[in-house]
């Protein structure tokens, strides 16, 4: 494994060092689990107290850091620590080697089209009519349909399942076990129960995507589900059939689209949102967890959270008086009750003014 000094890596990111500039790291850790020969970082307020005991050999920090006690760890001082260490394991994961070649256990028709420096593992499978672009890595256990056309630089991830005529741009990520272009949720109710709605469309992937394990894209009735250029989605993510999702938008796990829901670009979504279908989210919209957004948004980088979906004010007056609703149930009954002691003739009636 490489090995790299402070003095290096300050150049790499642009960073002051702050202490042994030969101090040398092989690994990445978490401040809390630091130990010698890791570099880690600090950027979260509530891990500061980490720094004055971490075993790490390098801790990236922000510039604007002020230390109360001293720190055994050679100190780089950077712009944003966070952005810094994800820059340093970018440069950590493509300097990992890419396999190629084609293991002698796949399956790989021989009317597809296999691009340059493209690996394909044991038990894949790529069917007829697949176009497979240059530097792709196909995993053991995938299965590219017929038809299929994927960009170069590519990345499936095992038992990832590509249906029939689907399209994915340039440096597409897909992990473990998701499956792009299944047919989309469309029956039709008859007296002996439904009629199945074939779904002849497919589903475009654009470039710079990454979709997370387990998450289900569907094919479109007719035309096209479309995830658009830079999205990313988390883990266990359903898109329904002719659903678009704009560019640099953003979900969190168990987001759930239904049918023919068009999200903005830039968007932000929390874990286990809903929409319902047929609505659009203007782009900039920040969904928080849970929500269940039930119609159009209004634009303009709303926020929205609730079920059904509104604005952050509105739901935390709301939540503000549920605490109460107990009380103010019993002093409702209670009120109720002397109004009908009152009416039945039993109450003391009120004295008026002389």
């Amino acid at each position: 494994m490489m090995e790299f000094t402070a003095k290096q890596i300050a150049e790499l990111i642009g960073g002051r060092v702050e202490g042994n500039e030969n101090a040398a790291v092989h690994t990445f850790s978490k401040i809390e689990e630091g130990e010698e020969g890791a570099i880690t970082f600090l950027s979260n307020p509530k891990y500061t107290h980490f720094i004055y005991e971490t075993k790490a050999s390098i801790v990236l920090v922000n510039d604007d850091l002020e230390l109360e006690h001293p720190v055994a760890a050679t100190l780089i001082r950077v712009k944003n620590a966070y952005e810094a260490v994800a820059r340093m394991l970018q440069l950590y994961e493509q300097m990992k080697p890419r396999k190629t070649g084609i293991d002698p256990l796949a399956s790989v028709s021989p009317k597809a089209t296999i691009g340059n420096d493209v690996y394909v593992g044991a038990f894949a499978c790529i069917g007829d009519g697949a176009v497979v672009g240059d530097g792709t890595q196909i995993y053991p256990h995938v299965v590219v349909g017929d038809g299929v056309r994927m960009g170069q630089k590519c990345l499936l991830y095992p038992h990832v399942t590509i249906y029939q005529g689907c399209r994915l741009g340039d440096r597409v990520t897909i992990h473990a076990g998701s499956v792009i272009g299944a047919d989309g949720f469309g029956f039709a109710p008859n007296q002996e129960g439904y009629d199945k709605i074939p779904q002849i469309g497919i589903v475009v992937i654009e470039d710079d995507v990454e979709i997370g394990a387990n998450t289900c894209v569907d094919r479109s009735t007719m035309g096209q589900t479309v995830i658009h250029r830079g999205v990313k989605l988390d883990n266990l993510i359903q898109v329904a059939h002719n659903c678009e999702i704009g560019e640099n938008t953003v979900m969190s796990a168990q987001v759930g689209l239904a049918g023919s829901t068009k999200i903005g670009a830039w968007c932000m979504v929390g874990g286990q949102a809903g929409f319902a279908g047929h609505i659009q989210v203007a782009d900039k919209t920040f969904v928080g967890a849970q929500c269940g957004v039930m119609s159009n948004t209004k634009g303009g980088g709303e926020q929205l959270i609730g079920s059904p979906a509104m604005d952050p004010k509105v739901y935390f007056r709301g939540m503000a008086v549920l605490k109460h609703l107990p009380d103010m149930y019993r002093e409702l009954n209670g009120l109720k009750k002397k109004v009908q002691e009152l009416d039945d003739g039993k109450g003391t009636p009120v004295q008026e003014n002389q």
